[in-house]
């Protein structure tokens, strides 16, 4: 199956966090009892499925315009993997299975819409549910998945590995389910960071797409990350062009954001990459680090509205940064 005809599974988030399902009714709160149930119901990685991608959009998105994204990424990485295979060998093949996380994110375009859905993107992952749901979510895959631990004959075959992307305040849901499951020590393949035993689960790449969050945000507000259930690099996107991260994030937070100037402080040091283009290889060292921040400025650098190229990262450059992560992972 190609990643372009690849199903897409969707689960949607209340503005408490908490999972949804679709009845009769509409859309009614999960049971707490039954989260795993329906997780069992709705989301079982197919076996034909060699990785497992977590979505989550970002500010001022519908859910049918998610889900559109979600698959526009998917089909650029489709294209680009046929293109340029020798650069992805260790994937042979590229076969993932999408989980696209939807939540209310939608408000007026004005500074004091921007900081309303900061606000509800906050109080969903700290005061609400969010972080324990897409926690739960990312600890049932990860249980549910082949075992890419398994010895380094079988990986390949057996192995299904786990990737989470977010876009803008996506992001924010991202890193605080992974930090809500930080804990203890480490064993493994592919990247260098061993992976730490007895935790809820463990993700095998992060990339974070222009980061609604201030720049000093892993040092301040995600300080356990550096000891997250995280076997791979945690990667942030950022684009001088991106007003939203930039001269919006400015006005409200009184500082810049990840998606306008890169990971500023960090619990680990941060490696500085830029973009780079469909072609040219990514060399396992310029990725394997704990935090890697690439420029693409060069890049995302559409968008006329008072966003800027907050959302121009559906490119094939993403894909090629997204299809470098997986297969460096093995």
């Amino acid at each position: 199956m190609s990643s372009v005809d690849a199903p897409v599974r969707t689960i949607d988030l209340g503005s408490d966090g908490w999972l949804l399902e679709e009845t009769v009714r509409g859309l009614r709160p999960v049971p707490a009892d039954r989260l795993a149930d329906h997780f069992a119901e709705e989301l079982s990685p197919p076996s034909w499925a060699t990785d497992l991608l977590v979505y989550v959009h970002g500010w001022q998105t519908r859910p049918d315009d998610a889900l559109v994204t979600v698959r526009r990424l998917l089909a650029l990485a489709a294209a680009q993997y046929e293109r340029h295979q020798a650069a992805y060998r260790p994937l042979q093949p590229w076969h993932p299975w999408t989980v696209l996380v939807r939540w209310p994110s939608r408000s007026l375009p004005s500074p004091g819409g921007y900081r309303r859905i900061r606000d509800r993107a906050h109080a969903m992952s700290t005061q609400g549910h969010a972080a324990h749901v897409i926690g739960r979510l990312l600890g049932y895959l990860d249980v549910h998945r082949g075992d890419p631990t398994a010895p380094r004959v079988l990986a390949n075959r057996d192995g299904q590995y786990l990737h989470l992307v977010g876009h803008s305040f996506g992001c924010r849901f991202l890193c605080e389910a992974v930090q809500w499951a930080a804990d203890d020590e480490p064993l493994t393949l592919g990247w260098s960071t061993p992976e730490p035993p007895g935790r809820p689960f463990t993700v095998d790449s992060m990339l974070l797409l222009q980061m609604a969050a201030p720049r000093d945000t892993f040092a301040t507000g995600f300080p356990a990350l550096a000891e997250a259930p995280l076997r791979g690099p945690m990667v942030a996107t950022y684009s001088q062009h991106d007003r939203a991260t930039g001269f919006w994030h400015l006005r409200a937070e009184k500082r810049a954001g990840v998606g306008h100037g890169g990971i500023g402080t960090a619990p680990a040091p941060v490696s500085a990459v830029r973009m780079l283009p469909p072609a040219e290889p990514y060399p396992r060292s310029v990725l394997d680090h704990r935090f890697v921040s690439v420029d693409a400025s060069d890049v995302f650098v559409r968008g006329q509205g008072p966003a800027g190229a907050h959302s121009d990262h559906l490119r094939p450059e993403t894909a090629h940064l997204l299809l470098s992560l997986a297969a460096h992972s093995r």
